[in-house]
C-alpha cells in the first residue's frame, strides 16, 4: 500500500519539488523548459479561443480555427510522449 504524506507535515523542500520539479522532470523537461512550453501551448489555446468568440459572433469566419489548433497541440503532446524514453510511464496532463 502505498503511503500518501500528509500536507502539514510535508517538508518544505518537498513541498517546492512536488510543485516545481517533479512534473518537469518526469518530462525529460527542465522547470524553464517546462515553462516555455506551457506559455507557448496556453497562448495558443487563447488565441483559439478568442477565434471562438469571433467565430460565435460572425459564423463565417474562424470556421476551423479552434479544431486545426487543438490537433495540431495534441499531435505535438503525442509525438512528444512517442519520443520520450518510456512512453508507457508518460504522466497524465491534469490541472
Amino acid at each position: 500500500m502505498a503511503t500518501t504524506t500528509h500536507p502539514k507535515t510535508e517538508s518544505k523542500s518537498g513541498i517546492v519539488r512536488r510543485l516545481f520539479i517533479d512534473h518537469p522532470r518526469s518530462l525529460g523537461m527542465s522547470w524553464a523548459e517546462h515553462g516555455l512550453g506551457a506559455v507557448a501551448i496556453g497562448a495558443t489555446l487563447v488565441g483559439a479561443g478568442a477565434a471562438c468568440l469571433v467565430h460565435a459572433l460572425v459564423p463565417g469566419w474562424f470556421t476551423q480555427t479552434a479544431g486545426k489548433t487543438v490537433a495540431r497541440i495534441y499531435d505535438h503532446i503525442q509525438s512528444r510522449k512517442a519520443d520520450a524514453p518510456d512512453p508507457e510511464n508518460w504522466p497524465d496532463y491534469e490541472i
